[in-house]
């Protein structure tokens, strides 16, 4: 590889000259925390690791303030008070959302704001998106002023709330919300977070520092949002922060990119007066190299214009393999929340079907009880290379309409396993991406938790034929009425649902207008460009 930006976006690839953040920054240590309770655990002991003087920044779509991060607490709102009165400096934007009623989150935001304000850090319900839109970014930066070695940030998908607390064995966070009657009373939930040290945590916080300092009202343009955050004393005015700290040093082999959706909005955003949408640059970049495998996890993966590329990939390169894992089913009930959910998945699916035959790979996955895992986890890695974990989906919205945020992460180190090079083209495989890939293949299929049936899994076409192999046999268990032990694996092949034409009659034009919109300016929508 000559130089990362054969993978990764220059900053006029970005599209966004306004902002302030880099291309990408070098010399970072990238860890992926699988699961909210890895998460939660590491979050707790860096947290406290704060003291006065240092930073504590946060965004995020759902916070619970009583969320336990560990059995026997702290909460997270116990955990962010008790920063406050060493004297840090506690700051957070969260969605301001929409009721409960739509299964929404607005009264647990703005309990989480109360409790936060209360103990002396500031929080601001922050509406500033497109009308059904969310600020869908989930990040905590942690900035030590005495000692920035010390810095570190999280991002990815994993929010501070109800149900994410869950482990590999996906009994469920014990603190769940209610979702779709298949996955229980507490449901099983797969998720991952990237942890970072290094120059990326400065970028990280530059990027908070952005939406922070926008000087437009967080209800802007919604008069009535206005009216009840006045009667309820709800902060709508953003206090200085306090200046930046220098950047943390270099401290490992890993270019990490920040790449972000910002929808084009009026009044604008300062530092993305016509919106960014460098999640769908980056991806598209990193997906139109792939040759042998790409590998994603996604909440959704129902986007006709997204899947597009993957079906194009897949036709340009007979030799390329696609396996996707999804939930099994939408997280409600109810014919108005899954049909629509039902139309965007087929269309997407059998486009990247039709285009490549037989290389296409889509599974669910169930805990060993056979209940659904609800997977919520947003990845993707191509040809054990390039590799991406963050709070955007595959689909429309979240390429161009919500805020969102995902870290790219390409490693300087070359794995020394064999394939060395599995696509073919001298980039060879990286040891960050083919691990990432490695750990959730081993949880998915049952495999030695510690490495050592790895082998199994390391070739693409080998890994492809486990996959095939494990689910088959699971689906012929349960088909056969669970008789005999269970097989080993936790992967079935998901079978995407294609409606009846009277019911794609209403739930299409609800899944477009509503489930995934276009944020996109008119110009960009008409030349079907990101």
């Amino acid at each position: 590889m000559d130089s990362p930006e054969q993978w990764l976006l220059s900053a006029e690839e970005r599209g966004n000259a306004a902002t302030a953040i880099p291309g990408w920054t070098e010399g970072n240590l990238a860890e992926p925390l699988l699961h909210g309770a890895t998460y939660f655990e590491r979050l707790v002991e860096e947290v406290r690791a704060l003291d006065a003087g240092d930073h504590l920044f946060f965004t995020d779509w759902r916070g619970d303030p009583d969320e336990l991060l560990r059995d026997g607490g702290p909460t997270v709102a116990e955990l962010f008070t008790e920063a406050v009165k060493r004297g840090v400096c506690v700051r957070g934007l969260v969605w301001r959302s929409h009721a409960e009623q739509l299964t929404m989150n607005k009264e647990s935001n703005r309990a989480l704001d109360a409790e936060i304000e209360h103990g002396g850090g500031e929080v601001i319900l922050d509406q500033r998106i497109r009308r059904m839109g969310s600020h869908h970014q989930k990040m905590v930066v942690l900035r030590h002023d005495e000692d920035p070695s010390q810095d570190i940030a999280f991002v990815g998908g994993i929010d501070l709330c109800y149900s994410r607390r869950d482990d590999a064995d996906h009994g469920g966070d014990p603190q769940a919300l209610r979702m779709a009657a298949a996955y229980g009373d507490t449901p099983p939930w797969h998720d991952v977070q990237l942890q970072v040290r290094g120059p990326a945590v400065h970028v990280l916080d530059t990027i908070f520092r952005e939406r922070w300092d926008d000087p437009n009202s967080p209800d802007e343009d919604h008069p009535l949002a206005w009216v009840h955050d006045k009667l309820h004393r709800a902060r709508l005015h953003a206090d200085p922060l306090p200046p930046q700290l220098p950047p943390p040093p270099e401290c490992g082999p890993h270019a990490v990119q920040n790449l972000r959706t910002y929808p084009a909005i009026r009044p604008p955003y300062d530092f993305a007066p016509r919106g960014e949408r460098s999640v769908a640059r980056g991806y598209t970049k990193a997906i139109k190299r792939a040759r042998r495998l790409i590998y994603l996890e996604d909440q959704y993966m129902w986007s006709g214009e997204v899947a597009r590329l993957f079906a194009e990939a897949l036709a340009d390169h007979p030799d390329l393999h696609l396996v996707v894992v999804v939930p099994r089913v939408p997280d409600q009930d109810g014919a108005f929340a899954e049909r629509p959910q039902y139309v965007g998945r087929w269309q997407a699916i059998e486009m990247c079907q039709r285009a490549g035959q037989g290389r296409v790979h889509v599974y669910d996955v169930e805990n060993h009880a056979g209940t659904p895992v609800y997977v919520h986890a947003k990845v993707c890695v191509v040809d054990d290379t390039w590799a991406s974990v963050g709070s955007d989906n595959f689909n429309r919205r979240s390429w161009t309409h919500d805020s969102e945020l995902s870290s790219t992460v390409l490693d300087s180190t070359l794995d020394p396993r064999e394939p060395r090079d599995p696509a073919g083209t001298g980039d060879g495989a990286r040891t960050f991406a083919r691990d990432l890939r490695l750990a959730l293949a081993r949880e998915h299929l049952d495999l030695d938790p510690d490495g050592g049936e790895d082998e199994l899994v390391l070739d693409p076409g080998r890994f492809v034929e486990v996959l095939e192999e494990r689910a088959a046999a699971l689906d012929a268990w349960h088909a056969g009425g669970r008789q005999g032990p269970r097989p080993p694996g936790r992967v079935r092949r998901h079978q995407a649902e294609k409606l009846p034409w009277f019911t794609r009659l209403w739930a299409t034009p609800v899944y477009r207008l509503l489930d995934d919109p276009d944020g996109r300016p008119l110009r960009m929508r008409l030349k079907k460009d990101f």
